[in-house]
């Protein structure tokens, strides 16, 4: 059940465009809260907002420095959802190559 919570917060923080964009940007390097705010126009306080949830997921750390907030990537959070994802890709390959195998016998016989 807790891995789905943690799954379930990562996905959740990934569905939003704005903070998917926080996460590309962060991978050039840290930011503070205003850096990453600016280039959207959005408040400190909406940034501090999807920051949150992205920390929440663990996707990002935040830490204060002087007056700023200080974001980082946060990355153990996302190979728990790529180990899920890859989980079901492979399951969905496996049965859509049975399928494909299925198909194939199939249209053997109907020549």
């Amino acid at each position: 059940m807790v891995q789905h919570e943690v799954l379930d917060r990562a996905f959740a923080a990934l569905a939003d465009p704005t903070r998917r964009a926080v996460l590309v940007r962060l991978g050039e390097g840290p930011a503070s809260l205003g850096d990453l705010a600016a280039p959207t126009g959005m408040t400190l306080t909406g940034m501090g907002k999807h920051v949150r949830v992205l920390e929440e997921a663990g996707l990002v750390r935040t830490t204060k420095v002087g007056r700023t907030r200080q974001v980082r990537l946060g990355t153990e959070r996302l190979d728990d959802a790529m180990a899920w994802i890859a989980f079901y890709q492979r399951l969905w390959e496996r049965r859509l190559d049975g399928l494909e195998a299925y198909l194939t016998l199939r249209e053997g016989q109907d020549t």
